[in-house]
């Protein structure tokens, strides 16, 4: 008998004005001193204080944090969980991007841990999560990387990334209030978006998809197909921000239950030696590694052209995955990302080290409905040096 293990946690509200549902969940755990992370952007814009306002208007002690930067450096988890260690709080809210709610989802539980970020890191930590941690809530103000419901936190080591993993890590409540997105630029927006698209993309091809994931998977593609060039064009489309917000969290949870793969794990070197935005590290990997898989999945990649907007009705499986990674290529280049590794500015002489780095990536890797051994990774590292998409011989 063959079955799925699906988790559709936490407590999520979603849609536009979500926000006004946080005070009533805050005093559902009854705290008595909040730490909300954040980054000094969404300070100085004035963002977080929507968040906070209330909270202080309404008698709760509240701390801000921001020493947040993108794509976080190990010492940089290790920094704040001493903090939020020292500083006896009892609820922790995140409130940003990706690495803001990672960082807020790593300080929750680590708090209540002994030892260094370090000793629970996926691929070299010797210790194991075993508490729950502070309750925590989690605020996406980008519609891309699902991370307010997943279960890793991720970080930037000296030339790629490693995660720190448990179910523990999952949010007690998360809120997406697309309202919160519209002031986004068109680059994030773009990088975030192609993020969120990969993650569906990747859900959907996945060797653990399932049809629930599948569900979950082609309709966040249909969401985001139809509104990603809006929102960068026009960050004041509603409809479009609206779109885009569930797209991601959809997106987020397919990928949280059915993985991603080698987009991801070619993405981390990226991000890890050349500090590359991870969206923007995914989605100019992204129509390479997909043409290169192309083979090993050529109906699932029909659906995604037909989710996408195109119509594979008069074409053969094999033509309509052609006119899917053309589809890509397409949508990554009409939302302003650079569509070679050399429009970031990488050398060919980094090929290597990045293909050493990826093949360390097991983790993911081991979803790709092609298997990518290390020649596998260098050809398409190789290819999106070059900016023509190849196959396996």
């Amino acid at each position: 008998m063959s079955f799925a293990k699906l988790v559709f946690t936490p407590l999520s509200y979603t849609g536009w004005g979500a926000l006004e549902q946080l005070l009533p969940e805050v005093r559902n755990f009854s705290p008595k001193k909040i730490l909300v992370i954040t980054d000094p952007v969404l300070e100085k814009i004035g963002l977080v204080q929507r968040v906070t306002n209330p909270l202080i208007e309404h008698g709760y002690a509240v701390e801000l944090y921001t020493d947040v930067v993108p794509e976080p450096p190990l010492e940089v988890g290790e920094k704040l969980v001493s903090f939020t260690r020292q500083g006896k709080f009892d609820m922790v809210i995140g409130v940003g991007g990706g690495s803001a709610m990672d960082l807020a989802k790593l300080a929750a539980v680590l708090a209540v841990h002994e030892g260094t970020v370090a000793d629970y890191l996926n691929l070299t930590g010797t210790k194991k999560v075993h508490k729950k941690g502070l309750p925590k809530i989690l605020i996406p103000t980008t519609s891309g990387t699902g991370s307010e419901v997943t279960n890793i936190s991720v970080l930037s080591l000296d030339t790629t990334k490693d995660v720190v993993t448990h179910d523990y890590l999952l949010a007690d409540v998360a809120i997406v209030d697309p309202e919160l997105t519209v002031s986004v630029p068109p680059r994030v927006t773009a990088a975030t978006g192609i993020d969120a698209l990969t993650h569906a993309v990747e859900a959907y091809v996945s060797v653990n998809a399932n049809p629930i994931t599948d569900g979950l998977a082609l309709q966040a593609i249909r969401l985001i197909g139809r509104s990603l060039r809006k929102a960068v064009e026009n960050g004041n489309d509603k409809q479009a921000r609206i779109d885009m917000s569930n797209g991601s969290y959809l997106a987020g949870l397919a990928f949280f239950n059915a993985g991603v793969a080698g987009v991801h794990a070619l993405a981390y070197p990226l991000g890890g030696q050349f500090h590359i935005p991870h969206g923007e590290s995914n989605a100019v990997l992204l129509p390479y590694v997909m043409g290169y898989i192309r083979k090993s999945c050529t109906k699932r990649m029909a659906d995604i052209l037909n989710a996408l907007g195109g119509n594979s009705t008069y074409l053969s499986e094999e033509e309509a995955s052609y006119k899917c990674v053309e589809e890509l290529e397409r949508l990554v280049k009409d939302v302003g990302i650079p569509n070679t590794l050399g429009g970031f500015d990488i050398p060919e002489t980094a090929l290597e080290s990045l293909t050493q780095d990826a093949v360390k990536q097991k983790r993911l890797l081991a979803r790709s409905p092609l298997p990518l051994l290390e020649e596998d990774i260098r050809k398409i590292y190789q290819s999106a040096f070059t900016g023509e998409v190849t196959e396996p011989k």
